[in-house]
């Protein structure tokens, strides 16, 4: 089980933190959650996702009991006293998904003056894995400039650009695409999407393996 800080901000994509959610709770890992207040209103909106009540319970009801081989503990957003605002409590990594501009730009110059803005700080120090999953367009100098700053600092900028060479049917699968590549910068073995051409890479070494016989 590892254990994993997912912050939910209110840009736009809150669908990208529900699959990641599904994707670690199905396998039986740790998720500390936070989500904003403008988090939980996008999460609405776009998503129907009901604006209170327990994430666990709501997750387990859109996604199935699956949910419960893993572990889900809420924090609010204001709660500085939480262990995840310090670095004595060990966790396996943060993600900030979908991650807002004004959430990017306080990680940037570490304010720190939410749960969210404190945990990705310890991140930061403790030189933890920090994946930041932008969600904006177009952007501006001050955003791109914010980026390449925590990126120097040692975040992971993952911009929400699906691929479409796993050929997506829904926006699940669009969703799955992003939540995959954070899992793997997690340390965690991805099993949402096949691999760039994996089926073909596959027919190559069963032909070559059939030819070496």
């Amino acid at each position: 089980m590892k254990h994993i800080i997912i912050a939910i901000t209110g840009a736009s994509g809150g669908l990208y933190a529900l699959r990641l959610l599904r994707a670690l709770l199905t396998e039986g890992h740790h998720a500390h959650v936070i989500v904003s207040k403008f988090g939980r209103y996008v999460l609405h909106d776009e998503t129907l996702l009901p604006s209170g009540g327990a994430l666990r319970i709501q997750l387990t009801r859109l996604y199935g009991e699956d949910i419960m081989n893993g572990e889900l503990t809420e924090y609010k957003i204001g709660d500085l006293a939480a262990p995840i605002a310090s670095g004595s409590v060990i966790v396996d990594g943060m993600t900030v998904i979908p991650c807002s501009m004004k959430s990017l730009s306080a990680i940037t110059h570490g304010t720190s003056s939410t749960l969210i803005e404190r945990a990705a700080d310890v991140t930061l120090k403790e030189a933890r894995p920090l994946i930041l999953v932008p969600r904006e367009t177009p952007l501006n100098r001050i955003h791109l400039r914010n980026m390449l700053a925590v990126s120097e600092a040692g975040a992971h900028i993952v911009p929400a650009m699906p691929a479409f060479y796993q050929k997506p049917k829904t926006f699940d699968d669009i969703a799955d695409f992003i939540a995959g590549r954070v899992l793997n910068l997690l340390g965690i073995e991805q099993k949402l999407f096949a691999p760039w051409r994996a089926e073909e890479n596959e027919s190559v070494e069963d032909e070559g393996r059939q030819n070496a016989r």
